[in-house]
C-alpha cells in the first residue's frame, strides 16, 4: 500500500532533519521524501495531510517489561490489560523487553512467538540473567552461583545473543547472592558479540556510586556498550548531579555507555523483592506510608506496618508504587545529553504504573511543553540516540528506506492521561502510530494489533 503523509513537519534527529516535508511509504519502508515523495500523490492510495503536526520517526522504548506467556503458548499481548497495547498507543514502534535480568519466557523463543503471531509493536528482547540463572538450578536470589551454574548461564545466554537478542541485562539489586565475577562470566557472550549489556545496578540513594562503579568496571572490562538503567529511581534521591559527573568520567574511557530515565517521581516493583528488604525505610528516610499497593485486596492504600508486613509474606508479587524519588532530581536527568527516555513500564493484570502508558506523551508535553527540553532534543532521546545504542539499523530514522515506524502527534495537544489510580488510560494528541508502514494506531485507539515483529541483532 503506498501512503503519502504531506505537509508534515518532520523531525529526524537521526538524519539531521527538522522542517516541513512529504513522506511516501510503500511496502514496510519510507519510500521517497522530499518533493519526490509529494509528487506521488496521485498514485497513493492513501494520503494524511499533517499540517500542523510533527512526524517523527517510531518512540523506542529502550527499557520495558514483556506481557506473559499464555498456557496456549500465545503471548498476553492483545488484552486491554497488556502492555503492548498501551506502548502502541503513546507512540512507541519498537519495545525493548526482559530488562533487569527479568524474562516472562525463554527470550529467543519469546521472539519466534511475536513472529508467529504478530504483535501490535515491534519487539527486541534481552537475555535476562535471573531466568537463566533460575533454568541453572539457582532459583534462590540469595545464593551464590556453583561454577557449573554460571557455566550453563553463559552458554544459555549466549545461545539466546545468537538467536538476535539485542543484549543481556541484570538485576543486580534484585539478585543479591551475585557477585560481580558472576557478571563477568555470564556476559562472555556480549562481550563476543559487541552488544549491550545493561543493568538494574546493586543500589541506589546514597549507595548508588559504589553500585555504578561496580557495574561499569566489569562493563569496561568486557569491552560492551552499557546502559545504565532508571536512574531516576536511582540516583534520584539528591544523589543526581553527582551521578552524572560519575557516569561522564566513565563516558571519557567508554563513550557507549547510556543511561534511561522514566519522567515520574516514584518508582514500581514488587512488594517481595530486595528493595524491601530490611534497612529500606532508613535508606529512603521515610515511612510505610510512601509505599501504595497496586493491586490485591489493600489496592489503592498506602501501606501501615501491618498492611506492608501482611502483604510481603502472603502476596510478595503485589505490585508497588513507591513515592520517594524527589521531582527535581528526576528533571535534572533530562538536562544531561546522554539521558534517553525509557518507560520501565510492566503491568500486572492492567494495574501498576502510569509510566507503561504515558512515559513517552509526558517527556512532550511536560519537559517540551515546559520550555526544559526543545522537541528536537526530545525526539532524539526516543528515537535515534536508542536505536544507536541498540545497534538498530533500520529503527530510529525516516531515512529513505528505513522501516516504515512513524509517529504523527499534535505538539500543543500531545499529554498523557495515565494516572496511578488509572495506569491504562491513553494519552491525547497522537493522531497516527504506523509500524512496519501499517497503520496501527489512530487518535490514541488500536486498530491494528499485529503489524509488529522481531527485531534482532
Amino acid at each position: 500500500m503506498r501512503i503519502l503523509i504531506k505537509n508534515g513537519h518532520v523531525i529526524d534527529p537521526a538524519a539531521k532533519v527538522d522542517s516541513r516535508q512529504d513522506l511516501l511509504i510503500e511496502n514496510g519502508h519510507v519510500a521517497a521524501a522530499g518533493p519526490g515523495a509529494g509528487a506521488a500523490e496521485s498514485s497513493a492510495e492513501q494520503v494524511i495531510d499533517a499540517e500542523g503536526k510533527v512526524v517523527c520517526p517510531g518512540f523506542i522504548d529502550i527499557h520495558m517489561h514483556e506481557d506473559p506467556v499464555m498456557s496456549d503458548g500465545t503471548i498476553d499481548a492483545y488484552s486491554e490489560h497488556s502492555i503492548f497495547p498501551c506502548m502502541l498507543r503513546m507512540g512507541v514502534t519498537t519495545a525493548v523487553a526482559g530488562n533487569c535480568g527479568e524474562n516472562k519466557y525463554h527470550p529467543a523463543d519469546y521472539l519466534d512467538l511475536a513472529d508467529r503471531d504478530g504483535v501490535p509493536v515491534n519487539l527486541a528482547m534481552l537475555a535476562g540473567h535471573e531466568y537463566f540463572r533460575y533454568q541453572a538450578g539457582c532459583p534462590d536470589n540469595y545464593a551464590h552461583a556453583t561454577k557449573a551454574q554460571k557455566a550453563e548461564m553463559a552458554r544459555e545466554i549466549e545461545k539466546s545473543l545468537e538467536r538476535g537478542c539485542v543484549g543481556v541485562s541484570y538485576g543486580i539489586r534484585y539478585v543479591p547472592g551475585m557477585d560481580i565475577q558472576e557478571l563477568l562470566e555470564t556476559a562472555v557472550g556480549a562481550a563476543k558479540s559487541g552488544k549491550l549489556v545493561a543493568a538494574h545496578i546493586r543500589d541506589d540513594a546514597e549507595f548508588v556510586f559504589d553500585a555504578a562503579r561496580e557495574f561499569l568496571d566489569a562493563g569496561l572490562h568486557l569491552g560492551v556498550p552499557m546502559e545504565v538503567s532508571h536512574i531516576g529511581s536511582m540516583a534520584g534521591f539528591g544523589q543526581m548531579e553527582a551521578f552524572l559527573r560519575l557516569i561522564d568520567s566513565y563516558r571519557l574511557l567508554e563513550p557507549r555507555i547510556g543511561c534511561d530515565c522514566y519522567p515520574y517521581a516514584a518508582f514500581s516493583t514488587n512488594l517481595g523483592s530486595a528493595t524491601y528488604d530490611e534497612g529500606w525505610r532508613e535508606r529512603y528516610h521515610c515511612g510505610y506510608d510512601v509505599v501504595e499497593l497496586a493491586e490485591g485486596k489493600y489496592k489503592g492504600r498506602r501501606c501501615t506496618k501491618e498492611i506492608f508486613d501482611e502483604t510481603r509474606r502472603d502476596f510478595p508479587e503485589c505490585m508497588t508504587i513507591c513515592y520517594v524519588m524527589r521531582q527535581e532530581e528526576v528533571d535534572l536527568a533530562y538536562s544531561h545529553p546522554g539521558v534517553m527516555v525509557g518507560s520501565d513500564g510492566t503491568l500486572s493484570t492492567g494495574q501498576g504504573h502510569p509510566r507503561a502508558s504515558g512515559a513517552f506523551p509526558r517527556v512532550l508535553s511536560r519537559y517540551v511543553g515546559g520550555g526544559k527540553l526543545s522537541l528536537y532534543d526530545a525526539i532524539e532521546r526516543m528515537t535515534a540516540m536508542p536505536a544507536k545504542q541498540l545497534g538498530l539499523s533500520g529503527k530510529g530514522s525516516l531515512s529513505v528506506g528505513k522501516d516504515a515506524d512513524i509517529v504523527i502527534f499534535d505538539p500543543e495537544k500531545i499529554r498523557d492521561t495515565a494516572s496511578f489510580e488509572d495506569p491504562l488510560s491513553p494519552p491525547r494528541g497522537i493522531d497516527w502510530v504506523f509500524v512496519n508502514g501499517v497503520a496501527a494506531a489512530k487518535d490514541g485507539k488500536m486498530i491494528f494489533d499485529r503489524a509488529g515483529r522481531s527485531v534482532r541483532t
